[in-house]
């Protein structure tokens, strides 16, 4: 910036600015969710210079941006932040919560300034005033007067990333209590010298600020091994460089103690997870075996060698701001380059291979170069869960100060990718479902005490890939939902239910639009909107949502998506002439079947016995109006989908095969179609519909 302003200096009016708005903008949004972020983690008691040394960097940037562009009211604010923050890294002042809510507050502010500034409407932004008073007085070492809104004294929200659950051996071990920093447990597996483990315990000592290292007594160690407790707040990464001074990164095993769940807890859905309901005996450390170390190259194989050449030889990260609609068109042209390289592989089947070899070969390598490069522009659009993730904090200190609750959040697999549009249609259900469990489930801390609860309630949000889907879990340890009260609401609303609802049945009435269990209507919750929006939204794009509830317990929320909305696995199908693509996540199975074992009944409906299972059949040459050239021929394929917890089965031709299709979007390309999601272009050039099979199996029910 400093540059951009001895630029404007030097060549007066002509210079143009705003030609640069749009990096400041962006640069200037990204200091404010980083400044947030650090605000939420800072610890009040130990916070150290760093910490606030960062928070200082994020307000003085866009201070200085804001004065060089001309924004007063932003650059106005951002001083009196940074005043605060000086005083707070110099040590003349001691961090409060209340300094934090004022620097949040004025954060949130900064934002609104901004964005008025960006569309034009400066003016329009809020009132600062308020908040630099507040900030002065606090600069002045004075406290701000009581009638200034302040987060209640209740509200505590920690946010935890834990890593990803391993397969871990128990072993009891007297944990003693230590101060600061993360719990650790480390072992020293084969010792040829006792005095190996000497050493590592010095390094504790000789280090300022490592930590605290006690040696502890596991039952089932052997007479080569040292097990220790360890406080620290370095990174594995850090203690394992450490430690090869003494002992080798094969001999360390280290890993974080995390408590274990009650073996009287009944419900599988919370074993090890965090928020279960704690053992009353003695916590157990959990050590779990060293992944077989990868070979190292010969230049770092002395320890001395790499901790002191580590820094300066490891490359910074280069990154390029791209403009998303760039990234679309590139991906389009991709999808094009797909369809081509399909339709010459398509008509290359009738070549001579003897004749054409050099031909063929050519386009078996531009298949596969095709595909690593569709994988490649398709991994652009990918952008990890944790830029979701990063909103809650915020949201979920400001809502647990307003209900008076404690909360822990925890986060796993904020490295989990997903594409970059579903992240912007997930965010309002994930925001739904983690208000939710704050406000219906995590009890007040008295409650919760009374139950024989930790006063402080636990939000897990974790998200994980599994096959060709994401999965992302909303998890809390509060008291879970009456299946009773449900049932009750249901009935009171005059929904047709019955007391032989299973479980799963009876959560899944939640989402029926205007449902709701709270007996007051506040403006948080109450008026029944929300869930049925949820699972509106996330069968749009082609998932599902699941909950398991235990009363009592707490309760879970799956949400399950596809990776990626512009390309997907299919099954062609063939009814005619025409050829549907079936979503591959959806099909169960295909079978062969004879004209007599379908019923007819009713209004004729049909119905097929499949495993002493009577399923809805759907003919597709009657739904689609599919012409019959050949009179003789009739559908006797099976096609069994699944969808919304329920199955039916299709009735086609012939089964095609299975291909990875590039998905176009027929609303905006035609009109929207029932039954249909969208649709492809194969390999001879013909269009084939997409078909949506959770219309199909919502069209069975009627």
């Amino acid at each position: 910036m400093a540059d951009v302003h001895q630029a404007s200096g030097s060549t007066g009016a002509d210079f143009d600015l705003s030609q640069f708005y749009q990096i400041f903008f962006e640069e200037a949004g990204e200091n404010l969710d980083q400044m947030e972020q650090m605000l939420l983690n800072l610890n009040l008691e130990t916070a150290d210079d760093e910490e606030l040394n960062g928070i200082f960097r994020c307000a003085h940037s866009i201070k200085g941006g804001a004065a060089t562009f001309g924004f007063s009211d932003v650059a106005e604010l951002t001083h009196q932040m940074e005043s605060l923050l000086d005083k707070l890294r110099r040590h003349e002042l001691k961090p409060t919560s209340a300094m934090v809510d004022v620097l949040l507050e004025s954060a949130d502010a900064s934002r609104a300034l901004l964005a008025c500034h960006q569309s034009g409407t400066a003016g329009q932004g809020p009132a600062t005033g308020d908040l630099v008073q507040r900030i002065r007085s606090f600069v002045a070492g004075e406290v701000p007067s009581a009638t200034l809104p302040v987060a209640p004294v209740a509200a505590v929200v920690k946010t935890l990333s834990v890593p990803e659950p391993v397969t871990a051996k128990p072993v009891d071990v007297p944990v003693p209590a230590l101060a600061g920093g993360r719990q650790l447990v480390i072992r020293l597996t084969k010792l040829e010298r006792p005095e190996q483990a000497d050493g590592v315990a010095e390094l504790f000592r000789d280090i300022p600020g490592l930590g605290d290292i006690k040696p502890v007594v596991a039952p089932d160690s052997a007479a080569d091994e040292r097990v220790y407790d360890v406080r620290t707040t370095s990174s594995n990464e850090e203690l394992l460089d450490l430690f090869a001074f003494h002992v080798a990164r094969e001999q360390v095993i280290i890993q974080e103690v995390a408590p274990v769940a009650s073996e009287a807890t009944p419900y599988g859905f919370f074993d090890g997870a965090p928020g279960a309901p704690q053992p009353t005996t003695a916590q157990a450390a959990v050590i779990a075996p060293a992944p077989a170390p990868a070979p190292e190259p010969e230049a770092t194989k002395h320890p001395a060698a790499r901790s002191s050449n580590a820094v300066t030889t490891q490359p910074e990260a280069a990154t390029i701001r791209v403009a998303i609609s760039k990234v679309d068109q590139l991906i389009n042209l991709v999808g094009e380059l797909v369809i081509t390289q399909a339709m010459l592989a398509q008509n290359s089947r009738l070549l001579d291979s003897a004749v054409h070899q050099q031909l063929l070969t050519g386009l078996s390598d531009l298949d596969r170069n095709t595909r690593d490069l569709q994988e490649s522009v398709m991994s652009i659009r990918m952008i990890p869960m944790s830029i979701v993730f990063s909103r809650f904090p915020r949201m979920l200190r400001d809502l647990a100060g307003k209900l008076g609750k404690k909360v822990d959040f925890v986060t796993q697999g904020e490295a989990t990718e997903l594409d970059k549009g579903l992240v912007e249609k997930i965010t309002d259900p994930l925001t739904h479902l983690v208000r939710n469990s704050c406000d219906h489930g995590i009890e007040l801390p008295a409650d919760r005490v009374r139950a024989g609860k930790s006063e402080t309630g636990t939000i897990t949000l974790s998200a994980a890939h599994q096959g060709g889907s994401i999965v992302i879990e909303v998890r809390d340890d509060g008291k879970g939902m009456s299946r009773q009260k449900i049932l009750d609401k249901a009935r009171e609303r005059g929904m047709d239910v019955s007391d032989q609802l299973s479980d799963a049945e009876v959560w899944q009435l939640i989402f029926a639009p205007g449902f709701s269990t709270a007996e007051v209507v506040t403006d948080v919750s109450g008026r029944g909107v929300g869930m049925d929006v949820v699972k509106r939204n996330i069968y749009a794009l082609n998932g599902t949502v699941d909950i398991e509830s235990a009363e009592g317990y707490g309760m879970r929320v799956s949400v399950r998506l596809p990776l990626t909305l512009a390309i997907m696995d299919g099954m062609s199908v063939g009814v005619g002439n025409e050829v549907y693509i079936l979503p591959l996540s959806s099909v169960v199975e295909s079978f062969q079947v004879r004209s007599d074992a379908v019923s007819t009944v009713g209004q004729d409906s049909r119905l097929v016995k499949v495993r002493d299972e009577f399923m809805p059949v759907i003919e597709l040459e009657k739904i689609f109006q599919v012409p019959r050239f050949d009179s003789q021929k009739t559908s006797d394929m099976m096609v069994v989908i699944e969808a919304d917890g329920s199955r039916v089965v299709l009735l086609v031709d012939e089964l095609l095969g299975q291909q990875q299709v590039v998905v176009k979007n027929l609303e905006t390309n035609y009109r929207k179609v029932p039954n249909v999601s969208g649709a492809t272009i194969l390999g001879d050039g013909k269009v084939a519909l997409i078909l949506d099979t959770g219309a199909l199996v919502r069209r069975s029910r009627h």
